[in-house]
């Protein structure tokens, strides 16, 4: 028996349920052209992902339940009901809202399904948001048996999943909205070529493509022999149609009675997971000439980091209604990178630099952001802020630090008044390291709407600075500079703040290549001081730099979002008190030290 499946990869927005609707229907187009006989769209594709406490509100879920329906007479109408469409949407169950999914055919509704497990670590809080499912549905068509799951019901052991070698399915359809995070493509993979051989099935995951706020999703969708064979995989971060063609035995599986139940939440089902059955077609396919497999190559993984960082700058702009973007452009390698990716997201005339020149600035930092902004085509202009800060400075008796961050903020004033008359989206220059350490200034450097760098560490600033530089073959997400992009001076140079003479980074950190490691190890890793210390880091670096992180936590509540590459980054990963007696070592209360708020 033949079977051709098609993954809808596309990129949705929370609450727009019109417009998602809207690309539904395209991509059913699309996937009705390729002559597919299923299409399997990603989790919550009618919602998008994550709504986080949208789900709370009736009036949604109402709205939700509504456009699903509306949809398959809508694909009805234009000439697709034919084509099956399975769709993730948010259902109303008797205990609250469901993280469901349904299968759309000649008009109605066919089959409707919840999600299982309800993953509560890391960014997710879905148990917060949903009631659990019990069931396990295969339906089906042209004569293959095929079960349906979502997302962390792939990544859990039992639940439904458990029941499908049991219930005979042949094809595991999986709809995902799985966050991008480094190393986490090679992980999947893994699990799906794990789960294809416990199952004996094929495994078609599909998986969301795109960002919301700081969650990025890579898309990555993939078909999995039974045997865990790759059979065909889509692009990372770009929306794509990957149609495959599979073959199944004619033999069909000895399997245990059908069972149907009434509701997706029904008080009176069995105890335990249930599989529920239903038949869109018995009769098999005539043999078809099959397409050639599509097998997407695997990005490197610092072209993977990259283009998430590109993903998450370009959606941002674009479902917040922004259509440019502003930046403060020091010359130094992190507004370079930020100045870099925001063109690569939405092309260089859209980006606006903003020079901000104080007393203490070198002549270098001027010139290589000069040469920033020709090589790469932005919009910019100079503000000199000496006489600015004089002019605060006649009013106010300030010294030390309390001067170098007037600065600062005075830059940051500047940033936020352009925003404000041009309606410019202000991102943030700062990277993981200094947000880390608190080596920031409130309302100052730390002052705008989107952090590009909030979880890119300093070294993989640099890393990332290099590799850009290297590209010049085309990709989707690359604009084609005729050069390097950044002056390999800015790569080169120590950095600085440039708040007083002859500042370095080093007089206040320690180097960068001896930090990183230590936090990676801290925040990441939530290791305690005497892990820390065993793990081979100086004993007197790991007390200063946890009390320089666990000080900065204030700081980190109000810096803006930022999209997330790695396992923890700062908001949606890790929670802390700010307000905690506390400290790596023992318990108790510090006095607080003056520090670059």
């Amino acid at each position: 028996m033949q079977l051709r499946i098609a993954l809808a990869q596309i990129n949705t927005v929370v609450g727009d349920l019109n417009g998602n609707a809207d690309r539904i229907v395209e991509w059913t187009r699309r996937s009705a052209d390729a002559g597919a006989h299923l299409v399997i769209f990603p989790e919550m594709a009618v919602t998008g992902y994550p709504v986080e406490d949208l789900a709370l509100r009736p009036s949604f879920v109402d709205a939700s339940v509504a456009q699903l329906e509306a949809l398959a007479g809508r694909l009805a109408d234009e000439g697709l009901g034919d084509l099956p469409a399975l769709v993730g949407y948010l259902d109303r169950g008797r205990a609250g809202a469901l993280n469901a999914a349904a299968l759309l055919h000649h008009g109605r509704v066919v089959l409707r399904t919840a999600k299982h497990h309800l993953p509560t670590y890391g960014v997710f809080d879905e148990a917060r948001h949903f009631t659990p499912g019990t069931r396990l549905p295969v339906f089906r068509l042209h004569g293959v048996d095929i079960a349906v799951a979502i997302c962390e019901d792939l990544w859990q052991d039992g639940g439904p999943l458990a029941l499908t070698r049991e219930a005979g399915a042949r094809l595991l359809a999986v709809l995902n909205a799985s966050p991008y995070e480094r190393g986490k493509s090679e992980v999947r993979r893994e699990l799906c070529a794990r789960r294809a051989r416990e199952t004996g099935a094929v495994m078609a995951y599909c998986n969301l493509v795109g960002a919301q706020d700081e969650l990025v999703f890579d898309g990555a969708s993939m078909v999995v022999g039974p045997n865990g064979e790759l059979l065909a995989s889509a692009r990372q971060f770009e929306e794509q149609l990957l149609v495959a063609d599979l073959d199944f035995p004619d033999a069909v599986r000895t399997v245990r009675p059908w069972r149907t139940l009434p509701g997706l939440d029904d008080e009176t089902r069995p105890a335990g997971p249930t599989v529920e059955r239903t038949v869109v077609s018995e009769s098999p396919l005539a043999p078809y000439e099959r397409l050639p497999a599509s097998l997407a190559p695997a990005l490197d993984p610092l072209a993977e980091v990259y283009a998430a960082l590109v993903c998450g700058v370009r959606d941002y702009v674009r479902k917040n209604g922004f259509r440019s973007v502003i930046l403060g452009l020091s010359g130094g390698v992190d507004s370079a990178l930020v100045a870099t990716l925001a063109a690569d997201a939405i092309g260089p005339g859209d980006v606006h630099a903003v020079l901000l020149p104080s007393r203490y600035s070198s002549e270098h930092s001027i010139t290589d952001a000069d040469e920033l902004v020709k090589r790469q085509g932005l919009n910019a202009r100079t503000v000199p802020i000496r006489t600015i800060v004089d002019a605060f400075e006649a009013e106010i008796d300030l010294h030390g630090l309390a001067a170098e961050n007037l600065q600062a903020r005075v830059r940051g004033a500047i940033w936020m008044a352009l925003s404000n008359e041009h309606g410019h989206l202000v991102l943030t220059t700062g990277n993981k390291s200094e947000i880390a350490t608190g080596y920031s200034t409130l309302y100052g450097d730390s002052a705008g709407g989107f952090a590009p760098l909030k979880d890119v560490s300093k070294t993989l600033v640099w890393q990332l600075c290099r590799w850009r530089n290297e590209q010049t073959g085309p990709a989707a997400w690359l604009h084609p500079f005729g050069t390097a992009p950044i002056p390999q001076h800015i790569i080169d140079k120590p950095p600085s703040a440039e708040l007083r003479p002859d500042q370095l980074d080093s007089d206040s950190l320690p180097p960068y290549e001896v930090l990183d490691p230590l936090l990676r190890d801290y925040v990441e890793n939530d290791g305690g001081s005497h892990a820390l210390i065993a793990a081979g880091h100086d004993p007197d670096l790991v007390d200063r730099v946890v009390r320089l992180v666990d000080l900065a936590e204030y700081k980190r509540r109000q810096y803006p979002p930022g999209p997330k590459i790695t396992a923890k980054n700062f908001g949606r990963d890790r929670r802390l008190p700010i307000t905690s007696g506390w400290r790596e070592g023992g318990s108790h209360l510090r006095e607080r030290e003056k520090d670059h708020a």
